[in-house]
């Protein structure tokens, strides 16, 4: 069986910077081909991935992760009713919950309230994030004003209830959801397999980390001889770092996730292609905003490969298990990162037999990434992006 898959390759630099850092305040690394390389976990860049959905798609294609899905699910039971009273909508809210997804809601404690700021009556939450769509919160909350208004106070523990509440959670999932996945640990029956990968980046060089010394001045004195030292001393890590950056997508998982189109005169290929299209621009395009005030280390990448596979997907970083050093003559990576990238998918490519037909769509910025031309012509970002939905879409009508 013929299958797609969306592979998405990129190298990016980004200099002085602390995107993604672990309990210590140090940005993350990793050992790779013997050396500390700079890395950027894959859940920071999933996360800003999918940030980035909310500029290009409309919020009835997406989810909300969180805890307080007994009050986010309120709002919209209000909303189809507002006589509800608020404590009421509260509690129907967390039954339908647990009906839908096995999850016991409970009340926050008076402690865990106060450190949050928080004071009064609260809406029940559960102990762990729960992904939903907006339209399943919309579907949700259609029962549970059906629930409230039958008077029934054992409405939501009905086995056949119980079954309609879980098939609203298992159908018409959102883009990220059906991307990135659920994990719902009380009932796994509604669990989404994730259509989409995501490696941790890594630098494509050794790196080490380094200390920035920081003072802060007292703007406020009353005299000039006042506090000659500095009002408050710090010290913040950082690194810079060309990374190799690489995201998959299993399309046919990610069409059997999505199901049918938002409306019922919309082509069954139209979700998809959406939704492979945002991902590849909001991946290429968005960055983790840790300590993004710091070093407003705003970057792009300047090169990116795009394939469309019929097997499995490949990941290149083996193109970096030696890690690239800089010209002595005239510095930088990138150079020769984008021609051990080149080098290594021909090669791979080559040795294994891997068909010609997969479709490769090329980005590149600059002359020093002029080396993937070898792989194909360079497109403008909107150009390519749309070449690569299209072929999306021209793939799934064959099959």
């Amino acid at each position: 069986m013929i299958r797609t898959i969306l592979e998405v390759h990129a190298l990016q630099t980004v200099p002085p910077s602390c995107l993604n850092r672990d309990e210590t305040g140090t940005p993350k690394t990793a050992m790779y081909g013997g050396v500390r390389r700079a890395r950027v976990s894959s859940q920071a860049w999933k996360r800003a991935t999918r940030q980035g959905f909310h500029t290009l798609l409309d919020p009835s294609a997406l989810g909300v992760r969180t805890r307080r899905v007994a009050e986010l699910l309120a709002e919209r039971i209000r909303k189809l009713d507002d006589s509800i009273p608020q404590a009421d909508a509260w509690s129907i809210a967390a039954e339908t919950i647990q009906a839908a997804t096995g999850s016991k809601l409970e009340v926050p404690k008076r402690k865990e309230q106060a450190e949050r700021g928080e004071a009064g009556d609260a809406a029940p939450e559960s102990k762990y994030l729960i992904f939903l769509s907006a339209r399943q919160l919309d579907g949700l909350a259609e029962l549970a004003v059906k629930g409230y208004g039958s008077g029934n106070k054992a409405y939501f523990k009905d086995k056949a209830v119980k079954e309609q509440a879980k098939q609203i959670a298992k159908a018409r999932h959102s883009v990220d959801i059906a991307l990135f996945g659920r994990m719902i640990a009380d009932d796994t029956d509604i669990n989404v397999d994730a259509a989409a990968q995501v490696a941790h980046a890594i630098s494509v060089h050794r790196v080490d980390n380094e200390s920035d010394y920081y003072t802060a001045v007292d703007d406020y004195k009353k005299r000039k001889d006042d506090d000659k030292g500095a009002g408050m001393i710090g010290t913040v890590e950082f690194n810079s770092a060309t990374l190799y950056r690489y995201a998959a997508v299993d399309v046919d998982l990610l069409r059997r996730n999505l199901g049918k189109g938002l409306r019922d005169d919309e082509p069954v290929t139209e979700p998809v292609r959406q939704a492979v299209e945002a991902f590849v621009q909001c991946f290429l395009t968005s960055l983790p905003t840790g300590k993004i005030n710091t070093f407003g280390n705003h970057t792009l990448p300047d090169a990116v490969v795009i394939k469309l596979r019929e097997a499995r997907p490949i990941n290149l970083v083996a193109a970096f298990e030696e890690p690239c050093r800089a010209d002595p003559e005239t510095g930088g990576h990138m150079r020769q990162a984008t021609e051990a990238l080149v080098s290594y998918l021909t090669d791979i490519e080559t040795s294994y037999g891997i068909s010609d037909s997969d479709s490769t769509w090329i980005m590149h910025v600059g002359e020093t990434t002029a080396a993937l031309t070898r792989l194909g012509d360079s497109l403008p970002m909107p150009e390519l992006i749309a070449a690569v939905g299209a072929e999306v879409v021209r793939r799934q009508e064959q099959a």
